[in-house]
């Protein structure tokens, strides 16, 4: 059966989704590139990565992964599934913050909603990690991170989909949304890809 799909090469609505994903939008402080996706979770897979870069700093960081599975998976409810994850370092006392979690998944919602993505069965989780330097480590002090895991089933465009992704690695890392009728416009070195 690996014969024929490469014979075959892949689906045309796979062909479609991926175009759609280069295609998206990304704020000017995305930097983005295409990335081996994962091989076993489905048939067909795309990647890209993404750092949050201002002011010549990494900010933040990420990646989405947009798999499809022709025949559709039952977990996933469709053919397709967004996989996305979102890191960035936060002030250390906003970690005992019982809120936080929920404002992280909200900010992903909230992204896909901004970006007017459609989706459906929604899942992932919201982690926040304290770390304290000891002994040598000292006076490094402590830090504190903020990370997003999430899948959802997207319907139609894959375009918004990945453009809210680009949106909530950039609202994790501390940047403020663009106003309400700015459209992001990217520069060249916002996409690597």
């Amino acid at each position: 059966m690996g014969a024929r799909k490469e014979l075959d090469g892949p689906p045309q609505e796979f062909v479609t989704a991926v175009e759609q994903l280069r295609g998206a939008r990304l704020r000017s402080e995305v930097v983005s590139e295409e990335m081996p996706a994962p091989q076993r979770i489905a048939p067909y897979a795309v990647a890209l990565s993404g750092d949050v870069i201002s002011d010549g700093r990494e900010l933040g960081t990420g990646r989405i992964v947009l798999l499809h599975d022709p025949v559709g998976n039952d977990a996933w409810g469709g053919t397709f599934r967004c996989v996305a994850f979102a890191r960035a370092d936060i002030d250390p006392e906003m970690v005992t913050d019982p809120v936080l979690s929920g404002v992280g998944w909200s900010w992903l919602t909230d992204a896909l909603a901004g970006n007017e993505a459609e989706y459906a069965s929604p899942s992932g989780t919201v982690t926040t990690v304290l770390s304290e330097g000891f002994g040598g480590m000292a006076e490094d002090g402590s830090s504190a991170q903020i990370e997003i895991r999430a899948s959802w089933t997207p319907a139609g465009s894959i375009t918004p989909h990945v453009q809210a992704w680009a949106d909530l690695l950039c609202t994790v890392a501390g940047l403020p949304p663009l106003p309400p009728g700015v459209v992001s416009m990217p520069n060249r070195r916002g996409q690597r890809g």
